[in-house]
C-alpha cells in the first residue's frame, strides 16, 4: 500500500517537473499576430506575456480604429498562445501523471 502511495507521490512531483518545464519552454515560443493590414501588430510568449507591440504611423490618427486594431491583434495571439500552452502543459502532466481514476477526463 505504502509503495504505491510512494509511486504517486513520485510521479506527481514528475508532473509537477515536467509542468515547470513546459512552462520555462512556453516563455521562448513567439506568437505574431496582425490587424488593420499590418498597421498593428503584436507578438506574446505562448505563457501570454506581450513582448512587442508594433503601431504603424498612418493608425496613430484614428484612435477608435487604434484601439480596435489593438484589440484584434492582440486578442488574436492570446488566443493562439491559450491554445498552445493549454497543449504545453497538457502533456508534460499527462506524461507524467500516476492512473489515478477519474483523472483520465481531466488530462
Amino acid at each position: 500500500m505504502f509503495g504505491k502511495m510512494f509511486d504517486i507521490i513520485g510521479k506527481l512531483d514528475e508532473a509537477k517537473k515536467n509542468v515547470e518545464e513546459a512552462k520555462k519552454r512556453l516563455d521562448t515560443i513567439l506568437i505574431d499576430a496582425e490587424a488593420g493590414n499590418g498597421m498593428v501588430k503584436v507578438t506574446v510568449t505562448g505563457n501570454r506575456a506581450l513582448k512587442n507591440l508594433s503601431i504603424a504611423d498612418e493608425a496613430m490618427q484614428d484612435k477608435e480604429m487604434l484601439e480596435d486594431y489593438l484589440t484584434i491583434a492582440l486578442n488574436k495571439a492570446l488566443y493562439e498562445a491559450g491554445q498552445i500552452q493549454e497543449a504545453e502543459l497538457k502533456n508534460a502532466a499527462k506524461d507524467a501523471m500516476p492512473n489515478i481514476p477519474g483523472l483520465d477526463g481531466l488530462l
